[in-house]
């Protein structure tokens, strides 16, 4: 017992080391598992690295770079664009608008990709009238949803690392839960934060879209867009397990035959280091898992005697580390502690590991994460202290109220 309390309090000082120095937890976690797995589970290092996520990578990659495509052909631009060009002078809708075009982007790959609405709807919002507040929201929220489709990184990681743990997850699911959870945050803010007073409302002085025109290349994206939209959910829906990354990858390489410039530049884009990370984080949690210390915690979940309250604790924890730290390091570090409840009948794997997914996201609103910052430093100077205060509130409340909620709406029933 004492190695494995010494490997999880290792592997917990590590979050806190990166947290308080500022240091690159990706680089540090992969030699930290080789470390670990060698002298104290006594393990070879070649069976240490058997544990590396090469599927995970595989989707990562292949992902980031495909869209990394769309970043760099301005497609992604040109699309948003052209849904701003249609909005015209209607405030009332703006913040449906950003929502949706966040989730948009957020869905291609890197959520915080979908930041870059921020800058276009934080100055729209003081020009038409909206509290910032409700653009914020409408813009973090959006980036939550579309980051757990099966093609964004949030979505990846919770299922890829459910399917590494052992537990079934389609990848939908997830997706499907997020966008009802955000929605539903989205709507309270909408209507406490002055969204129904917008109807008839207009801009205070004229705003003008250009209409956009795509060039051939840009078609050419927004049709693999499509088909890769559609692949995934027609095998989703036909029980298969597409691989989504190597589906990426052969969509990248269409466009990349039609543009090798783009093709090459995308190459950049690829998140080696959130892979790096991802992988780092499942090595090692398959040490712990290999030397015991997973079923010690899983031992010590289940004498709460009351699994929703385990099922509580799991999410309450994620979210507030997730505050303050990695989501994605989060996701990929505490999915796998829901193995023991699921394996023993207790609660619905599905629910449980949504939940814990969502709980982690939710909390990136608040300003000490990179999508809470990013809204306010897009604010106008005037409004950034309220909306520092404001986000840092509703950030704190949701590490309470989202696993709350989450659990007792949806572990409780499916379980």
């Amino acid at each position: 017992m004492v190695l494995q309390i010494a490997a999880l309090g290792l592997f917990a000082a590590l979050f806190g080391v990166a947290t308080l120095r500022n240091i690159h937890l990706r680089i540090a976690m992969l030699p930290a598992a080789c470390g670990v797995g060698i002298w104290l589970a006594g393990m070879p290092l070649a069976e240490v690295l058997a544990g590396f996520p090469i599927d995970i990578v595989i989707l990562l990659a292949g992902v980031t770079y495909f869209f990394g495509i769309a970043h760099v052909n301005g497609t992604i631009d040109g699309l948003i664009g052209a849904v701003l060009a249609r909005v015209g002078d209607r405030a009332v809708v703006l913040p449906f608008v950003f929502f949706a075009l966040t989730a948009l982007v957020s869905a291609m790959g890197s959520p915080l990709a979908g930041l870059v609405t921020a800058p276009i709807g934080m100055p729209l919002a003081k020009r038409f009238g909206i509290d910032p507040m409700l653009m914020a929201v409408a813009i973090a929220t959006g980036l939550s949803a579309g980051a757990f489709a099966p093609t964004s990184l949030f979505g990846i990681v919770t299922y890829g690392t459910a399917e590494q743990a052992g537990i079934g997850l389609d990848p939908l699911t997830p997706f499907v839960v997020a966008i009802a959870a955000n929605l539903l945050l989205f709507a309270v803010i909408f209507v406490a934060f002055g969204g129904l007073a917008l109807r008839g409302a207009g801009a205070k002085d004229a705003v003008a879209h250009a209409r956009v025109v795509f060039t051939a290349r840009q078609w050419l994206t927004i049709g693999c867009m499509l088909g890769l939209v559609v692949v995934i959910v027609a095998t989703s829906a036909l029980g298969l397990n597409p691989n989504i990354g190597v589906l990426c990858f052969a969509f990248g390489a269409v466009l990349m035959l039609m543009d090798p410039a783009a093709g090459r530049a995308a190459i950049s884009r690829i998140d080696w280091s959130t892979v790096l990370l991802v992988a780092g984080i499942i090595t090692f949690v398959g040490v712990l898992e290999q030397m015991g210390a997973v079923k010690l915690l899983g031992d010590a979940a289940e004498a709460l005697s009351n699994p929703f309250l385990t099922a509580l604790a799991i999410c309450f924890v994620g979210a507030l580390v997730s505050a303050f730290a990695s989501t994605t390091g989060i996701l990929a570090a505490l999915v796998p502690l829901a193995v023991p409840l699921v394996a023993g009948g207790e609660l619905a794997g599905w629910a449980l590991i949504s939940a814990l997914g969502i709980c982690a996201s939710l909390v990136d609103i608040s300003p000490f994460s990179t999508v809470g910052a990013t809204l306010t430093a897009t604010a106008s100077e005037d409004d950034r202290p309220r909306i520092t205060s404001l986000l840092l509130r509703l950030g704190m409340s949701l590490v309470v109220l989202g696993p709350v909620v989450l659990v007792t709406l949806l572990v409780w029933p499916a379980s």
